[in-house]
């Protein structure tokens, strides 16, 4: 059974920085994609940052402020978040494509203070 197992979600002022982490367990094979997802009450989750082989993709409302990384020997997704704004809180999920089947953590929360 695939597990993506998240953290570092939390509580941090308007400007401030978290690192969220995933790291992925259960299966042999390496996630074709993997990748951040958000969502706020009422509304739907929406891609934050994604990583496919070299290539990463951001938000328009994250670009410049987020990083990902990804360490595939451990098999694990990193979302650096810089500069955060009150706009950003949200549950955050990570995401993965193995085999051709879409995984979810359980997510954490990010609440940003203004």
């Amino acid at each position: 059974q695939v597990l993506l197992a998240e953290s570092g979600g939390g509580l941090v002022q308007t400007g401030g920085s978290l690192r969220l982490s995933c790291v992925g367990s259960g299966t042999k094979w390496s996630a074709y994609v993997m990748g951040w997802y958000r969502q706020t009450p009422g509304n739907e989750r929406e891609s934050v940052a994604t990583i496919t082989g070299g290539s990463t993709n951001y938000a328009e409302s994250v670009e410049g402020r987020f990083t990902l990384s990804r360490d595939n020997a451990e098999n694990t997704v990193y979302l650096q978040m810089n500069n955060l704004k009150p706009e950003d809180t949200a549950v955050y999920y990570c995401m993965s494509i193995i085999q051709g089947r879409q995984y979810w953590g359980q997510g954490t929360q990010v609440t940003v203070s203004p």
